[in-house]
């Protein structure tokens, strides 16, 4: 890996703030209407109450802090401009890319960007897998070697039991891939009673794959109705998927998705090499890659997160902490 510049790494952390500021506000930017707010259990959370077609409604903005509130007043006094904004968030993403980061690939961008403008990662989808690998790499202030960020698959997991603070937001993944008119069909599973959790491009080995956390050993595809679309249960993932963190999706449009914490995707990457069977040993092996070039990128800089994720990791069981070890004894990691 190799770090990026610390200059290019205050204007991450500038578009991040940004993206977050745009995207809590651009829904309501045309719309007539007032603020209010609700007490949740003890958490005061922001919402703009207005008159649609179908009837009055709150669009969620976010639990309260100082930078909603100076939101709220730029939008009472007019000030916010949704395509300025757009455009300085392109203009920052070129500057980013130009000093030396590594942004995704167009096709997968463009396919990221309108997943998130549907409102996928709006209501509880995350971002996993190895492209989560790529946008945690510009996180984290580095560039991953080519072998580890290699990848033709875009993972969204989404756990159908999260409580989401948000009045009946729902996206809808299968109208999303096809409003990109780039060939995508639904994958057919083995049995035709299934629905598809995979996405595929006619001609192209690009593809979306949905999943969830397993509960109780099930199997069959899990219908997420925020979603609109069904998607394969896994087991650790609902370990993985815990409490994601907001990073940037750098590409020429860049935007803001939820990806798991580092931590938590390196210590998922330990269980599930341990997982693969032989046919999968080229999985195996980026699995266990990319946890140990993680693991020592965050025991140098963050290793309270790392102490976090291995208390949360333990809890869950001596089957998982097994797991971990014999991994770190295979890859020659030492936590």
């Amino acid at each position: 890996m190799e770090r990026i510049g610390g200059e290019t790494m205050v204007l991450y952390a500038d578009l991040r703030e940004r993206l977050e500021i745009f995207e809590a506000m651009r829904s309501i930017a045309s719309l007539p209407g007032e603020f209010t707010t609700k007490t949740v259990k003890g958490i005061v959370y922001w919402y703009f109450q207005t008159t649609l077609p179908s009837g009055r409604t709150q669009i969620y903005i976010g639990p309260d802090s100082d930078e909603v509130c100076r939101l709220v007043e730029e939008r009472k006094a007019g000030e916010l401009d949704i395509r300025a904004d757009e455009n300085m968030l392109q203009r920052l993403a070129t500057q980013i890319v130009a000093g030396g980061t590594v942004p995704v690939m167009p096709d997968m961008a463009r396919i990221i960007k309108r997943l998130a403008d549907s409102g996928v990662f709006h209501v509880g989808g995350v971002l996993v897998g190895t492209i989560a690998f790529q946008v945690l790499g510009v996180h984290l202030g580095v560039n991953w070697a080519g072998d580890s960020r290699t990848t033709q698959d875009i993972d969204i997991a989404g756990d159908s039991a999260v409580a989401i603070a948000v009045p009946a937001v729902q996206a809808d993944v299968p109208a999303a891939l096809q409003s990109l008119q780039m060939g995508f069909f639904p994958v057919p599973r083995l049995s035709h009673k299934e629905p598809s959790t995979s996405y595929a491009i006619r001609g192209k080995t690009l593809r979306v794959d949905l999943l969830t956390p397993a509960r109780r050993g099930e199997t069959a595809p899990v219908f997420i109705r925020r979603l609109n679309a069904a998607a394969t249960p896994l087991k650790y993932l609902d370990y993985l998927i815990a409490e994601p963190i907001n990073a940037v999706m750098l590409a020429g449009n860049p935007c803001l998705v939820k990806v798991p914490q580092p931590a938590r995707y390196a210590f998922h990457k330990l269980i599930l090499s341990q997982e693969r069977g032989p046919s999968a040993a080229d999985k195996k092996r980026k699995d266990l890659l990319q946890a140990r070039i993680l693991v020592d990128l965050l025991r140098e800089d963050h290793p309270g997160d790392m102490a976090l994720a291995w208390e949360s990791l333990v809890k869950r069981g001596s089957r998982w902490v097994r797991k971990v070890e014999s991994a770190c004894m295979e890859a020659g990691i030492t936590l």
